[in-house]
């Protein structure tokens, strides 16, 4: 009698246990990889967009801009997250690709709060992540060694740096790291460490410094004062169609982009005083309506 009541009794439970998990199965979701300097605004837009559309999901993953290409050219994920044109990344057919500039980020040189620099000029800047400069008495500041803490190959944000900071020198063999958060958390603990990162990761554990007399602050990078920044690209195999489409849509709204993108640290394209291409031209953009 007793295994009679129990087999009633489960049985009810299992079929609405199933019942459950065959309900979630039939919300859509996508998947979006790849830079972890554009991850948290696209995190922040997915979370948003999931509260309007209950049922629809975004999975929003970092890896670098590398990664991110990679993964939406051989169609594993539905959109590829990159501070990178995928022209510039090599085995990326760019030709394949739909390119969806979403936002514009600074990346900013950070130290450790105890180093009382407040300035570099670009070419002592260049000349310590070359290794050229290797003690901070150097720059103007106490005999301590500089810890040099760079991204991993791949990343977007050492492509930025690299490309408007170090100008074709070879960086010195430094430690290396895939994730910003823990380039945060190293350069924070660490005596002498100097290391870069985008705007949205600054906060009140490292220090940033000003590079040729200029504050790194949005309204510095939408005249191009503050060089050493980059689009923020979204990535579609091809023209976007149904979640992925809709979502696209969605982040580039005038609801996003002037409540989320803005207030996360990065900057509206709209908001854009100057445009600037693969090649480095800057061209003044003509808001007149």
């Amino acid at each position: 009698m007793k295994k009679k009541w129990f087999t009633l009794f489960v049985l009810p439970i299992a079929t609405l246990l199933l019942a459950g998990c065959s309900f979630k199965q039939t919300g859509q979701s996508i998947t979006a990889v790849g830079s972890s300097a554009l991850q948290p605004l696209v995190e922040a837009a997915g979370d948003e967009f999931t509260k309007e559309n209950p049922g629809e999901f975004i999975n929003v993953q970092g890896g670098g801009s590398g990664t991110g290409l990679s993964q939406i050219q051989t169609g594993s994920v539905e959109i590829g997250n990159s501070d990178l044109y995928a022209s510039q990344k090599s085995g990326i057919d760019a030709s394949k690709l739909v390119d969806h500039k979403v936002a514009v980020v600074g990346v900013t040189p950070v130290i450790n709060r105890k180093i009382p620099v407040k300035n570099l000029t670009t070419t002592q800047l260049a000349k310590i992540f070359s290794g050229d400069i290797t003690n901070w008495q150097q720059l103007g500041g106490p005999d301590q060694e500089i810890v040099v803490i760079n991204r991993a190959q791949g990343s977007g944000t050492r492509d930025t740096f690299e490309r408007w900071v170090m100008k074709g020198r070879s960086a010195v063999q430094a430690q290396e790291q895939d994730s910003t958060g823990m380039v945060r958390q190293i350069v924070a603990t660490t005596p002498g460490a100097i290391s870069y990162m985008a705007f949205p990761y600054v906060d009140k554990t490292v220090k940033t410094v000003n590079v040729d007399g200029i504050t790194p602050t949005a309204k510095h990078v939408t005249t191009n004062q503050w060089q050493i920044w980059s689009y923020e690209h979204m990535y579609t195999n091809g023209q976007p169609s149904g979640l992925t489409a809709r979502f696209m849509a969605y982040i580039l709204s005038d609801s996003i982009q002037d409540k989320v993108v803005a207030k996360m640290g990065y900057i509206p394209v709209k908001d854009m005083q100057v445009s600037r291409s693969l090649q480095g031209k800057v061209v003044e953009i003509n808001h007149e309506k």
